[in-house]
Order: structure tokens, then sequence, then C-alpha cells
């Protein structure tokens, strides 16, 4: 079951103007340009930015996300119907082969045990061509990013077109060993609904994260910083073996 924030239409609708302009996905997209990928698995693609942005460069990519609301405003986008989309996890990709299998922001950090990720590594392994690439970004444990997630820091009104104003803000609930429960708040101005989305991230660290790649067929061949947010994140760029 996907979190709310990607699962409840209202939400969906609101969650690229919230997110920004993305400025990870170009690193993404040089990336596959990098790895000579033709064809592109985007893992928990959800409202379909990077996907889109992809397919228009040329790529040809499968995006999956188990998240329905998500989805169907991923095909209303531009690029989206050259786009193949599927419905659900990693395991529910069918037979095929492909270049480069990615997942962006927080997807491999939502798999809170480590047979969860394995089964979701495995599952990516079983499509990825022989010396094909697995390419993932996690948050580095040792910066504790979930200390700035207050009202505080993270309190942002936004004047949405068609929509009207918004306010969001984002507040830790607990943060246990490397577990971290969080909520996004969200009030709409124009009829004053506020609604809340619950989500727990699991901070792993590097040794762990290598260790059940290794478990699951790839080999690590680089591990390099986030542009986007310098010396708080590890890139993995692992291979299949």
């Amino acid at each position: 079951m996907a979190d709310k924030i990607f699962e409840e239409p209202r939400l969906v609708s609101i969650y690229d103007h919230f997110d920004g302009e993305r400025a990870d996905l170009e690193h993404y997209v040089s990336i596959a340009r990098e790895l000579k990928a033709n064809s592109v698995l985007d893992v928990g693609c959800g409202t379909g930015s990077l996907a889109c942005r992809l397919a228009g460069e040329g790529f040809g990519v499968v995006g999956i996300d188990p998240a329905e609301a998500s989805l169907y405003f991923a095909r209303g986008k531009r690029n989206a119907d050259r786009v193949r989309w599927i419905l659900g996890d990693a395991t529910a990709v069918p037979t095929m082969t492909i270049d480069l299998a990615l997942m962006t922001g927080n997807v491999a950090q939502v798999f809170l045990t480590d047979e969860a990720l394995e089964v979701t590594f495995k599952a990516i392994h079983s499509c990825v061509a022989p010396n094909g690439h697995l390419v993932f970004e996690v948050r580095d444990p040792s910066k504790k990013a979930w200390l700035e997630w207050n009202r505080k820091n993270t309190f942002r009104r936004l004047d949405i077109p068609v929509i009207g104003f918004v306010e969001s803000w984002c507040e830790v609930i607990s943060a246990s060993n490397d577990l971290v429960d969080f909520r996004w708040t969200y009030v709409f101005d124009s009829d004053g609904q506020k609604i809340t989305s619950d989500s727990t991230l699991r901070f792993r660290e590097r040794k762990e994260i290598e260790s059940s790649l290794d478990k699951s067929g790839f080999k690590v061949k680089e591990v390099r910083d986030a542009p986007d947010r310098p010396e708080k994140e590890f890139v993995f760029i692992a291979v299949a073996k």
C-alpha cells in the first residue's frame, strides 16, 4: 500500500508543485547517457517526472509504481505516451531485458527490512541485461537529515493554478535506531481541508547496502555524491554480476 501522499488524488495533484524543479533529474539522465543505456526501468516512478524526461530524450522507458493515483497523473504528462507504465512494485515487472534500472528520491529507503530490499534488488536483477546497471540514491545516515524535518524548516505556502493556496509542512513522529517516522500535513485554503500523510524511511549504513546488493547479484562499481544534496547522500552505481 503506497503512502497517502502518492495515492490520495488531491495530494497527487499538488505533489509536483511542492517537489519543485527536481535538480536531480538531469543528473540521472546524464548517468543514463554515461552508461550508454538504451532502455531504462524507473522503479518507484511516482508521478513520472523522470520517466517522461527520459522518454523525451529518446530512451526506451518503463515506469513502475504501486500507487495507482500517481500513475494516472503521470499518464497525462508530456511524452507519457512513450513510456510503458506498470502498476505494482519491482516484483511485478514482466519478463523483459533493460540496460539500466533507476531508483530516485527516497525509493530505496521505503524498504524497511533487509528481506524487502533484497527481494526488490533481485527482481531488478532478473530483468537487467548482463553487465547492466542499477543506480539509486540513499541519504547518508550520519548526516541525520530528519533533524531538520520540522514545521519551522519545511513550511511552505504555494499558490497552485486552479487549486489555489496550499500550506504544507513536515514533522518527525519518531526516530528509533535506523527508522524514522514522519508526517506531511497539507491544508487547502479553498475549503479548509487538512490531509496528513505518514511515511517511514530506513537509514542504512553504506556497508549494509553493499551487502544486500552482493546477495542480490550486483557488484558496487562506484558510490558518488549527489549533486543536488552534496555530502548528504550516497549514489550507488552497481553492475549485474
